[in-house]
């Protein structure tokens, strides 16, 4: 079998053939606002599945999740 190339001046992919975002989804994902779940407090714990998570805000204002 003959392998396929693709030509190397292919042309650029247009923006209205991208498909659309996750958030114009069908089914939209819920939005919580992190104060909402940090409640003030600089980290909470978060019980998913048995499994204890922490997710906690740095000084740049950034969450980060960790297990």
């Amino acid at each position: 079998m003959k392998p396929t190339t693709t030509p190397s001046s292919a042309e650029p992919v247009n923006a209205q053939d991208a498909p659309a975002p996750a958030t114009q989804d069908a089914h939209p994902v819920p939005v919580l606002p992190s104060a909402d779940l940090l409640r003030g407090q600089k980290a909470v714990a978060i019980d998913h599945n048995g499994s204890l998570y922490r997710l906690q805000t740095t000084r740049q204002g950034k969450l980060i999740l960790t297990k």
